[in-house]
């Protein structure tokens, strides 16, 4: 199944070369279309040679995957920054796959503000948004990558479109209609991004859902560079499309019933201190576990890919090598101990992956 692009479209900047762990050579260059669908025009931004297996990644809530805008120097932080930007990440990803950065409606930088009077997409126009994006760039069955309201939109696509997804990366997802808690805490956000914007509340709410209360500071210690970044970069939204995608998610429907049927391979992080733990603990006990695992990263948030994103490079690698669509350039990784062949191409299972069937926890060290 062929899974590049099937008409001529421009390629992206980035080299196709060897690939160096010189920070100065990993920040990828990326080209933006805005891709038109019937729901609503939607941003994309592709790394890398679209003749390679595409990865199409999905962010949270009020936060983007554009990498453009650090290297511009508007701000050093998106949804997957830390996970792309580090050395491994580069070998492993943006030197094997083209990226596809999918970015919700409103979210790009520098996007306009949407009228509150338009009607506000639901979970399922989102999902269909993004078959739209794969049949504009000819692609056809793809890996995908979300983060929380990213993975939920993912989820659900790859289950009305099944023959289009491969495999599912999972980051803290979400799967079932919104508990109590989260309700009361999304009515919060929704009225005050309304009626006042992106203010302080709104930004301590958002950041309590991405990290941990280590990153986040207290009295005695500093919060993080990643925070204070992260606050720049929602000071950059437009608070009624941050709003819009809220109230989508909000109205999502229960996908447990239809997670047994979904029979893509899936790898689900999920940060101990998230809000949402308990969501991919109950996600992975509806799935079918020959194709799915699930790795705990202590001393983390939801945002596994911006506070510990070398706890996934491990597990990654043992899925990718799974499919066949990633081999060690050497012998192995010098950070892992794997070999290309303990992997059975033909399954993916936990015990290939080096995982236990139970939420394993991944001690890493902190930065």
């Amino acid at each position: 199944m062929s899974i590049g692009i099937d008409r001529e479209r421009e390629m992206a900047d980035s080299s196709s070369g060897s690939v160096s762990i010189d920070m100065e050579t990993l920040s990828p260059t990326g080209k933006e279309h805005n891709v038109k669908t019937f729901r609503g025009s939607v941003s994309v931004t592709v790394y890398g040679d679209q003749d390679k297996p595409a990865l199409v990644t999905y962010p949270d809530l009020a936060v983007n995957c554009n990498l453009e805008c650090i290297q511009s120097g508007v701000c050093n932080m998106s949804c997957f920054q830390g996970l792309f930007f580090c050395p491994e990440a580069c070998s492993l990803l943006l030197h094997n796959f083209c990226i596809y950065h999918i970015t919700p409606p409103g979210h790009e930088l520098g996007a306009a503000a949407v009228s509150p009077d338009d009607p506000v997409l639901s979970v399922d126009d989102l999902a269909d948004q993004i078959d739209e994006v794969l049949n504009y760039f000819g692609l056809g069955a793809v890996l995908c990558m979300g983060v929380t309201a990213g993975a939920y939109i993912l989820t659900l696509f790859a289950m009305k479109y099944r023959q289009r997804v491969l495999g599912l990366i999972l980051v803290s997802p979400l799967c079932t209609a919104p508990s109590w808690t989260e309700w009361f805490y999304n009515k919060v956000m929704s009225n005050l991004l309304y009626f006042y914007g992106m203010c302080g509340v709104v930004k301590e709410l958002l950041l309590k859902r991405y990290f941990s209360k280590e990153v986040r500071g207290s009295v005695q210690v500093p919060e993080s560079d990643i925070v204070q970044a992260c606050r720049r970069l929602l000071d950059e939204r437009q608070s009624v499309n941050i709003w819009r995608f809220l109230e989508a998610i909000s109205r999502r429907p229960d996908l447990s019933e239809g997670l047994r049927k979904l029979h893509c391979r899936s790898l689900i992080f999920v940060g101990e201190n998230s809000p949402f733990h308990s969501e991919a603990v109950h996600l992975i006990s509806k799935m079918d576990r020959r194709y799915s695992a699930l790795v705990e990263v202590q001393a983390c948030g939801s945002m596994v890919t911006e506070e510990q994103p070398h706890a996934m490079l491990i597990p990654i690698e043992y899925f990718l090598m799974g499919f066949g669509l990633y081999r060690p350039t050497q012998s192995v990784s010098p950070r892992s101990p794997l070999s290309p062949c303990c992997i059975s191409p033909e399954l993916l299972s936990p015990e290939s992956m080096g995982l236990k069937l139970k939420p394993i926890k991944t001690r890493t060290r902190k930065v």
